[in-house]
């Protein structure tokens, strides 16, 4: 049934983005997230105009229809720091115009760890999302993805996000999205082995079914409500195969770009061809 864009977050190694459209290719991916710059490391780049073409030209030889980036691991948009705040902010608009140069469909991005006060490190994160978007105008959508609950991460349940967007100026509420992944909504106690529809009613409740555009499809190494963040193969985790199955043939979910961030292994190419197959299985024919 599930014709939705199917792929992974691929490597950029040896050469930068434009080399992740051939690892795109490599594993017969119809979507593919990627990191535009190191992940790990504040240092910043700018996206010169050979590199979009040979990152276009590049695209244009797979059959990718989706492309996203993840944000970088370092950005804390809801830090109570104002130096740290600063820092992460003007490293999330520049992720940004890169995701607007590479003419990415979306940037997803972790909400924040509040450190003092929830409300007050969720407005932070709202209104330094609003100043982000504000200068750096453009088509790519802001996925905010789900987390896990542990500590003081921002964005464990729908109705956080919800409460996150809406402190959006209204105008700017049609460029953000949601990012669901299957591993940290089960981590942070959405049951998506017991009672799958649930978890969709709640989403609905709190988000609308509108604004999911993006999912990540990982196992759990860890049981049911754990609230740790730690990804396993497809159906060899505490979610096993029955909720990745129904994911694969919900009409609801038809439209919805999905990506796997499991294991890798020593071959990235390997692992992430066997997971996608097996994703694609689990489709029903009529």
């Amino acid at each position: 049934m599930s014709d939705a864009p199917l792929g992974a977050h691929v490597s950029t190694a040896g050469g930068g983005p434009v080399t992740a459209p051939a690892r795109a290719k490599a594993i017969r991916a119809t979507a593919l997230q990627l990191f535009t710059k190191n992940a790990s490391q504040w240092k910043e780049r700018d996206v010169a105009g050979s590199e979009g073409d040979a990152w276009r030209a590049a695209l244009a030889g797979t059959d990718v229809r989706v492309t996203m980036a993840h944000d970088s691991y370092l950005i804390n948009l809801a830090s109570p720091d104002e130096k740290l705040r600063r820092r992460s902010l003007e490293s999330f608009a520049a992720e940004l115009r890169r995701c607007e140069a590479l003419g990415l469909t979306y940037l997803v991005s972790h909400p924040g760890n509040f450190m003092d006060d929830r409300a007050s490190g969720l407005a932070r994160n709202a209104d330094a999302i609003a100043e982000a978007l504000e200068r750096v105008p453009g088509r790519t959508v802001l996925a905010l993805e789900t987390t896990a609950g542990s500590g003081t991460a921002l964005g464990a349940s729908f109705e956080e996000l919800a409460a996150l967007i809406a402190r959006l100026p209204r105008a700017m509420q049609r460029r953000v999205g949601v990012c669901v992944d299957t591993c940290h909504v089960y981590s942070a106690g959405y049951d998506l082995v017991k009672d799958y529809d649930g978890v969709w009613r709640r989403f609905d409740d709190a988000l609308g079914a509108e604004r999911l555009v993006a999912m990540h499809l990982n196992d759990s190494k860890t049981p049911f409500a754990s609230r740790r963040d730690r990804h396993e193969l497809i159906g060899e985790g505490s979610l096993g195969k029955r909720p990745f199955q129904r994911i694969m043939n919900d009409p609801r979910l038809a439209r919805v770009a999905k990506v796997i961030e499991t294991p890798k292994g020593d071959d990235h190419t390997k692992s992430d061809r066997k997971m996608l197959n097996r994703l694609r299985r689990y489709v029903s024919r009529p």
